[in-house]
């Protein structure tokens, strides 16, 4: 299974359906991963890997000691139960303290007290962990316990990517079925930037909600975003009967560059609001996505955002991997006040008097597998009623 010869020591006793097995294995030329944990052995060190335990066909496993040491990296678990398909039955303790291939301290201690679990420890990077959560097809992946029981946390600091840390994490997590049923986790930024993540589940519904002062870390992972700074984020779902609804916000960000909103910008031939985007950014004071998922598709049913350049109302659908299917409608910030201010004494007290130059808007098509996208666009004269009411909430929300 290697490209190159490492060393294995074994014993191994079978008596019936049982099986002893005392294993290290010493890799020095080969290498070793753990995603999950982002963690690599560096590739002229020697890494020993010790498994001991026991193993019944019918009952599953059970490894009294697992051990990974590479010079001052450690990670070691204590009697872990495993079933016959390979979940977990049962933990004992859990102690990690190593550098990751980010170059991130992780040092964090998983003790077991009663049917409970107590997190802390100084610091630990969950940037791949936030990956792997937001990955919709790998819900099944982490399904991985076969016992109800609750986690406490009280960790120093939390990587969310090795730019952006939090502080002081605290909460706790309950596990029912290999669900969560309910969670409360709070941190901060710094003083009075805070960031919280709670779910709950009620049997019939379970509703998921995250604020964080700062959007950029989650943002950032969307690769198809480039250049995003500030905002805050404010996230809230239901889900109910396989369907979840959500509604997304961010207030008050700036973006750089965004691949398809360039190119509408430029086959609208608004070029001057293209060398924005390219440019300092194009800023937007509000954005709403309303938003559900079934499986592997999620419906747009309302897309919009608003800022002093361009307003934006988009709907439609993407399936996961496969095909995007987007149809709105895109108009400069001109053109949006010249169309309210002409509506009798609402355009005079949310605009007033004075109405700037400024083109009329464009309906656009996005449709095609992800990487290769088909873009269309057709001149408007007059704006959708709906696309003025969610202009008029909008600016007298902010008014």
């Amino acid at each position: 299974m290697q490209n190159e010869i490492d060393k294995i020591e074994y014993e191994i006793y079978k008596k019936k359906n049982e099986i002893k097995f005392n294993t290290k294995l010493k890799i020095s030329k080969n290498p070793f991963k753990l995603d999950l944990l982002n963690y690599k052995k560096n590739k002229d060190s020697n890494l020993e890997l010790i498994f001991l335990g026991k193993s019944n066909i019918e009952k599953g496993s059970v490894f009294n000691k697992i051990s990974l040491k590479e010079e001052k990296n450690i990670i070691s678990i204590e009697n872990l139960s495993l079933s016959s398909d390979y979940k977990i039955n049962d933990l004992g303790n859990l102690n990690i303290n190593y550098i990751d291939k980010e170059d991130l301290k992780n040092n964090l201690k998983l003790i077991k007290k009663d049917s409970n679990y107590l997190v802390s420890g100084n610091s630990f990077n969950i940037n791949s962990l936030i990956d792997e959560l937001l990955d919709s097809g790998n819900d099944n992946k982490l399904k991985i316990f076969n016992k109800n029981f609750r986690i406490n946390f009280d960790v120093k600091k939390i990587y969310l990517n090795k730019n952006d840390t939090i502080n002081t994490l605290k909460g706790f997590l309950f596990l029912n079925k290999n669900e969560i049923s309910e969670l409360e986790l709070k941190s901060n930024f710094s003083n009075n930037e805070n960031i919280k993540f709670t779910i709950k589940d009620n049997g019939n519904e379970k509703i998921t909600t995250l604020y964080s002062f700062k959007a950029k870390p989650f943002v950032d992972r969307y690769k198809f975003i480039k250049g995003f700074e500030e905002g805050d984020l404010d996230f809230y779902s239901i889900k109910k009967n396989g369907i979840t609804n959500s509604i997304l916000k961010i207030d008050n960000f700036k973006i750089q560059e965004i691949p398809v909103l360039a190119k509408l910008l430029t086959l609208a031939s608004l070029q001057g609001i293209a060398d924005l985007l390219t440019g300092e950014g194009i800023r937007f004071t509000d954005f709403e996505m309303q938003f559900s998922s079934k499986n592997n598709l999620m419906t747009i049913e309302e897309l919009y955002a608003i800022g002093p350049a361009i307003s934006i109302l988009m709907e439609g659908y993407i399936q996961s991997k496969k095909l995007i299917s987007l149809r709105g409608t895109l108009v400069p910030a001109t053109t949006v006040n010249r169309t309210i201010s002409s509506i009798p004494l609402i355009g005079d007290i949310l605009i007033g008097k004075k109405v700037g130059e400024g083109v009329f808007g464009v309906s656009f098509k996005i449709k095609g597998p992800p990487g290769d996208l088909e873009t269309t666009v057709n001149p408007i004269k007059t704006l959708t009623p709906r696309f003025i009411t969610r202009t008029l909430e909008k600016i007298k929300k902010n008014n």
